[in-house]
C-alpha cells in the first residue's frame, strides 16, 4: 500500500491538475473527494496535469463520507496537512500506508474532517505569513513522506 495523495472539495483545477502530475510522476495514488469546484477533467485541470494524466492513479469519492469508508475498510492512517497542525512535517514519522490529505484552498476542512483525521501536521512558515500554495504544500510534504519512507524510485 504506497502513500497517496488526497485533496478535499479542491476549488482550483490547476492545483488538482498539477498534484496529479506529481501523483503520476512519483507512482503514488490521488483521491479526489467531490465536490470539487471544477468538472474534473475540465482545460484547467488537463492542462497542469499535461499528458501525465493518463498514468495518473486518479480516484474519486462521491463524499467525504464514502472516501472516509474506503479508508477505514483498507485500514490506512490519515494525516492532515494544515496550518492548524499539532507538527512540523519534517518531525512526523510517515508510514508507508499514510493518506496525505490537503483541504480546499479557499477553506481548508470542515471541524468533522479535522476531528477524522490520526494526524495533523504543518508546514512552519515565516512570521506574519499563512498559508503556502496547496500544490506547493503538498509537493514538498509528499517529497518527505516518500523520503522517509524509502518510496522514491
Amino acid at each position: 500500500m504506497p502513500l497517496a495523495l488526497a485533496l478535499y472539495e479542491p476549488d482550483i483545477a490547476q492545483n488538482a491538475g498539477t498534484l496529479a502530475r506529481a501523483s503520476a510522476c512519483l507512482g503514488v495514488g490521488l483521491h479526489i473527494i467531490e465536490p470539487a469546484g471544477f468538472p474534473v477533467g475540465d482545460a484547467g485541470f488537463r492542462r497542469a496535469g499535461m499528458d501525465y494524466l493518463d498514468r495518473a492513479a486518479i480516484t474519486r469519492h462521491a463524499s467525504f463520507a464514502a472516501f472516509e469508508a474506503w479508508r477505514r475498510e483498507e485500514g490506512r492512517r490519515l494525516v492532515l496537512c494544515t496550518t492548524r497542525g499539532a507538527s512540523p512535517y519534517t518531525r512526523f514519522a510517515f508510514a508507508p500506508e499514510d493518506i496525505l490529505l490537503l483541504g480546499r484552498e479557499s477553506a481548508g476542512v470542515p471541524e468533522a474532517v479535522h476531528g477524522s483525521a490520526d494526524a495533523r501536521i504543518v508546514i512552519p512558515l515565516a512570521e506574519g505569513t499563512r498559508s503556502l500554495n496547496v500544490a506547493l504544500a503538498g509537493a514538498m510534504i509528499l517529497g518527505e513522506a516518500l523520503r522517509q519512507t524509502g518510496g522514491f524510485a
